[in-house]
């Protein structure tokens, strides 16, 4: 059997190019005691895989040169020497960009596609849906009648961020790109408004949008949409810093917010969320998070790209593009 993957071949200098990946075709290697044999159907497109480029100290460590490209995937058991796992089983785990991965099964999670589609698994009851939950509810803290603003409102964890806000007895108020993504996030999301950073005043927008302040920035995008909403903050607000996409790509070093004194001013707090660090609670999450999607609370959109793995570089400069509305997958077989 082969199998047919993307390894980082070169780090990239701002936007990643084709010449940063090497399409290899190699042989499935024949599994091990404990492993198992995953036909990869979707991959989870994300913006921290441009981080996970770059050589540096973070929260995890970088993808290797000549090592498959990492990202997170949904898929179908072919074989098993697992006990847990058995042909036919759905799961999902970090497979890496190609169409087989072979993984111990300790790092697979078995999933119910007859109660959400597959790809849902990588977006609202996945790692997005995650973030946004942990972000908001853990870091965030809001409480019920406080507006809650959310930058890169029509992405995998913005578009959650605010629904969860929602559900939370908040009113929510998105930021994104386009007539068409605020009628989204504003019509189907169910957010009380949303502000289309490309037109207008942006300061002027998103004061008229949030008319009491703000008590909860959740920030997807650094950068001038940062810097602004810092000017409305209200007293002993919270910033959650999930990711800053407009930042990743800069060639020069970005420059950090001019207006981080509101956060004296106002006895405010910023803080950074990964979703890791709340691993032990996945359950209860995902769990909370299914019940609001049966009872209609919670929207799990995604967007499809198609092409299998060889699509990948343009798949991800979709992120970068702001060409995806929901949750961005590519679908591999």
């Amino acid at each position: 059997m082969k199998n047919t993957r993307i390894n980082l071949l070169a780090r990239p200098i701002g936007n990643p190019t084709p010449e940063c990946w090497e399409i290899e075709d190699i042989d499935v290697p024949d599994l091990q005691d404990n492993e198992v044999l995953v036909k990869v159907q979707y991959l989870s497109i994300d913006p921290a895989m441009r981080g996970w480029m770059n050589e540096g100290k973070s929260y995890v460590r970088p993808v290797n040169i000549g090592e498959v490209m990492r990202a997170l995937g949904a898929g179908l058991v072919v074989d098993s020497k697992h006990p847990d796992f058995a042909a036919g089983d759905s799961v999902t785990g970090i497979t890496g960009v190609q169409e087989y991965a072979v993984l111990d099964g300790k790092h697979l999670v078995k999933v119910d596609p007859a109660f959400v589609p597959l790809p849902a698994y990588l977006g609202t009851l996945g790692m997005s849906g995650l973030t946004a939950y942990f972000g908001l509810l853990e870091t965030g803290q809001p409480k019920p009648g406080e507006t809650v603003l959310v930058s890169g409102a029509a992405g995998a964890v913005g578009s959650v961020v605010g629904q969860i806000a929602k559900i939370k007895g908040c009113r929510a108020v998105g930021i994104a790109g386009g007539e068409e993504k605020c009628r989204y996030v504003v019509e189907e999301l169910g957010f009380d408004a949303c502000v289309d950073y490309k037109t207008g005043n942006l300061r002027r927008n998103m004061k008229e949008a949030c008319p009491d302040g703000v008590d909860v920035y959740f920030d997807n995008v650094g950068g001038e949409i940062l810097d602004t909403a810092l000017t409305l903050i209200n007293m002993k607000a919270r910033i959650v810093i999930c990711g800053a996409i407009s930042q990743y790509n800069a060639i020069q070093k970005p420059v950090g917010p001019s207006n981080y004194m509101s956060l004296l001013v106002n006895r405010a707090r910023m803080e950074g969320i990964v979703v890791f660090d709340n691993a032990a609670n996945y359950g209860k999450a995902i769990k909370e998070m299914a019940g609001w999607v049966a009872e209609g609370k919670l929207n799990a959109r995604v967007d499809i790209a198609e092409g299998g793995v060889k699509a990948f570089q343009d798949t991800l400069m979709k992120l970068f593009k702001g060409e995806n509305t929901g949750k961005l997958v590519l679908k591999i077989l």
